[in-house]
């Protein structure tokens, strides 16, 4: 054990650790949830990204010596690989504006930069890893970062979901089935025309999202707390946005107001209300697919969905469309999460959004699970989907379809007259 000691006293800590008494008080004070900083890789990653530009930019600012730039850099570069994740202890939601995060990982880095943990006689976690920077423009920047980079992964599986979309498309085209309005009979329709309209939504909500996304890369890094930019040299404000450029390969850009920047976070707000529109197409679309497979006697079953498991522990050999009811509960989570996010906004008070985090960390959790949930979309339900070709033309050619026709060759008030003459009571009319 090894002990270290602040204004508010001593503790004693593992030696075994790379964390320190700042990590402590946090993971001790502040936890109340399951949701533990080593679990979110991106941020995490982001976060060093951040510590990695900043070391850069204070060494050129003459701010730190080359000997503590470089063992700031690789303890950065070790971290980028992936090592020592379980260091990463503190809740995500705690109060203080990410304070617990941004010092977890100050000092994790003072520890592998030093020879002996918890003495910080060559670099110190706020002193050098944190120098010229504040936990405000820290987070900001990097739960963004880390934000865009999980995004990838939701728009490579969505990608290849809207692909699936059009294959069926094509494949269904030719198989005539019936539409319906207010789930009553209506007009004839191309299977395929219908799921066209499944790839269309999609398309356009991914497109949305993307472009919501994107905007995340800028970012107030430099604006230190409150949007002035104190504590941190003009030479270093000016160069720490390109530093970040060379370390992310990323298109990063500084926000035009810093003030702004530090007060309101409608960026995310725009990224969960396009997520949440995103979930609500998929919701709808997993809702008409367990409307349309529904059956197989007494429902519309013009589809067939792939059968993956038992559907009941009562009634032997039943079917349920499990994948569209998981997908249907995801989407429902995800725009539970817009209105957290929503409320985040709303309460952050004055010169700084405190709560910023907290909203960063949901949107994560929305993409964490919408990937997940897409990518079984698509291979356990979409990819296997079949048309169940007799049923489908025995309703396109039903009755309502049938007086459609009739109506296109004789005009409404002559295929009245028509249905009429066939005794069709006023009550089926």
């Amino acid at each position: 054990m090894r002990i270290e000691k602040d204004d508010f006293g001593t503790v004693q800590i593992d030696d075994d650790v790379l964390y320190g008494i700042q990590t402590i008080r946090t993971k001790e004070n502040l936890t109340f949830s399951k949701n533990i900083l080593s679990e979110y890789k991106e941020y995490i990653r982001s976060l060093v990204y951040v510590k990695k530009a900043t070391a850069l930019a204070n060494f050129e600012d003459n701010v730190i010596s080359r000997i503590v730039k470089e063992k700031i850099v690789d303890a950065c570069d070790t971290l980028l690989q992936g090592q020592h994740l379980e260091q990463f202890v503190v809740d995500v939601y705690h109060g203080g504006g990410g304070i617990g995060i941004n010092m977890n990982i100050n000092e994790v880095i003072a520890n592998l930069c030093n020879e002996a943990k918890g003495i910080y006689s060559i670099v110190h976690p706020i002193d050098h890893v944190n120098a010229s920077q504040s936990t405000s423009d820290v987070c900001h920047t990097a739960i963004r970062l880390a934000i865009n980079e999980a995004y990838e992964k939701l728009a490579a599986e969505t990608a290849d979901l809207i692909a699936t979309m059009n294959r069926k498309t094509n494949e269904f085209m030719p198989i005539a089935t019936i539409s319906r309005t207010c789930l009553q009979d209506a007009s004839r329709m191309q299977l395929g025309e219908k799921f066209s309209g499944f790839e269309s939504v999609i398309k356009r909500r991914h497109k949305k999202l993307t472009d919501a996304v994107e905007e995340l890369l800028t970012i107030n890094l430099g604006g230190t707390v409150i949007g002035k930019g104190e504590g941190a040299s003009t030479l270093y404000k000016k160069i720490i946005i390109q530093k970040l450029k060379e370390v992310t390969e990323l298109p990063v850009s500084r926000r035009e107001n810093l003030f702004d920047a530090a007060q309101n976070i409608d960026d995310l707000v725009d990224v969960s209300k396009q997520l949440s529109l995103f979930a609500s197409a998929l919701l709808k679309i997993a809702k008409d697919l367990r409307l349309l497979s529904s059956g197989p006697e007494a429902g519309f079953a013009e589809i067939l969905l792939p059968a993956i498991q038992a559907g009941s522990s009562f009634y032997p050999g039943k079917v349920n469309p499990v994948i569209p009811e998981t997908v249907i509960q995801c989407c429902a989570e995800i725009i539970g999460i817009e209105r957290v996010i929503q409320a985040t906004f709303e309460h952050g008070d004055l010169d700084l959004n405190v709560f910023e985090n907290f909203a960063g960390i949901h949107l994560l959790d929305g993409i964490y699970m919408l990937t997940k949930c897409i990518h079984n979309f698509r291979k356990q339900c979409f990819e296997g989907i079949i048309a169940n070709e007799a049923r489908c033309d025995t309703l396109a050619n039903s009755r309502i379809p049938q007086i459609c026709d009739l109506k296109e060759k004789f005009g409404y008030s002559e295929t009245i007259r028509l249905l009429n003459e066939q005794g069709i009571n006023e009550e089926e009319k």
